[in-house]
């Protein structure tokens, strides 16, 4: 069982791979899941679009892209993540890219939880539980010494 971490067509984030794969356990564990297999492949605008077209037959940009392998209660996927569209909306919403990238790379793990975003209500109700696990990310680990 692994997080494992690709770049497809473009420059791979800055992102610490053990750190925020140690911040994702943590996440998962705190909706009482573990981590499987969970892949994030970072790509372009146009592979997203590829992507979206080939599997969901939907014809425009994202952000994210999440295929969920899940079985009980170990999360496992395929997060695609446009870095493109990450940097877009960080400009956007006026934050770093760092920032935006870690909330949709988390964004991936809470929708293989079971959150969803795209019903009446759901996504603010997404945005309370990413920024929970954000201020997750920036909160040490307490030791088990």
């Amino acid at each position: 069982m692994a997080i494992s971490y690709y770049a497809e067509e473009v420059d791979f984030p800055a992102i610490k791979k053990r750190e925020t794969s140690e911040w994702i356990r943590r996440v998962a564990e705190k909706y009482g899941n573990r981590c499987g297999d969970i892949a994030y492949i970072f790509c372009s605008d146009e592979k997203i679009l590829a992507v979206n077209r080939e599997y969901l037959q939907h014809d425009y940009y994202t952000d994210i892209i999440t295929f969920d392998y899940t079985q009980g209660n170990r999360i496992s996927g395929d997060i695609f993540i446009s870095t493109d569209t990450v940097a877009s909306n960080a400009k956007e919403y006026g934050v770093a890219f760092e920032e935006e990238i870690h909330r949709i790379i988390i964004h991936g793990i809470l929708h293989l939880c079971g959150i969803n975003d795209k019903g009446e209500g759901e996504r603010e109700i997404m945005t309370i539980h990413e920024n929970e696990a954000l201020k997750m990310r920036n909160t040490p680990q307490k030791s088990a010494i």
